[in-house]
């Protein structure tokens, strides 16, 4: 059995053969340990800033299901903090969140790393595959930003700007605009979709590329459950429920 990321000696810290005290705390960001981590190697400056803005883009969105989960569980446990970050996290799946990690399935099954395939042909044979299935593309459209994701569009730039930019992102691109042709309304690219794509050019296998949602989103559940903590609203949220759903018992029982 063996690891590669760390081992504790009675006088350093290892982390990926490097020492933890004497070479990177104090002049390591957390962003560079994110791709030291997860890739293996100090990122350069350009991709620095591009992982940076990965994990910044999820951290808020509002009142969202899992953060409303985590000042409920919070509310009734407040001796376990972990316990109200943990409940947000569990709500990442495949309809928020968590579709990151399916669209990078999707790009990267179709779309092998050094491929010679024609980025057309792929896009419109994902296209075709989800449509005979009545399935969706995961990565595309989004019910808040119909018409269009800024996040996904600042992330697009960014990636240009640091040659993150590479032929996952213009496959989801092409998918994108192919289906909104097909459907007839736009779909656009969301940022869990652009998280996907950039993350699967920048050697991220697609198993992981969910971790930037994760990663943010822990920091956005600590927020709310601060909030929570001196300016709560579970106990008026729960009560503005009460109020709004009746009891009808089946005439059958």
């Amino acid at each position: 059995m063996r690891t590669k990321l760390g081992k504790a000696e009675s006088d350093r810290v290892l982390v990926r053969g490097i020492d933890l005290t004497a070479e990177l705390l104090g002049s390591t960001t957390y962003t560079e340990m994110v791709g030291l981590m997860l890739l293996g190697r100090r990122p350069t400056a350009a991709q620095t800033r591009m992982l940076d803005a990965l994990l910044v883009v999820l951290v808020e969105h509002g009142l969202v299901k899992p953060v409303v989960a985590a000042r409920f569980v919070y509310s009734n446990a407040p001796e376990s903090l972990q316990a109200a970050v943990a409940a947000s996290l569990l709500g990442a799946g495949s309809r928020h969140l968590g579709s990151s990690e399916w669209c990078a399935m999707v790009l990267q099954d179709a779309l092998a790393a050094g491929s010679t395939d024609e980025i057309e042909a792929v896009a419109v044979r994902i296209v075709d595959e989800h449509a005979a299935k009545k399935e969706r593309v995961p990565g595309i459209g989004h019910r808040t930003h119909a018409g269009g994701d800024p996040r996904a569009e600042r992330l697009f730039a960014i990636a240009r700007e640091t040659d993150s930019y590479g032929r996952y992102c213009a496959l989801l691109e092409r998918v994108s605009a192919l289906a909104s042709e097909r459907g007839g309304r736009l779909l656009p690219v969301n940022v869990t979709g652009a998280i996907a794509a950039i993350a699967s050019d920048m050697g991220f296998r697609w198993q992981i590329t969910r971790s930037f949602a994760l990663i943010g989103r822990v920091l956005g559940a600590l927020a709310h459950i601060q909030e929570e903590m001196d300016d709560p609203i579970s106990d008026e949220l729960i009560r503005l429920v009460q109020r709004s759903v009746d009891y009808e018992p089946d005439p059958s029982d």
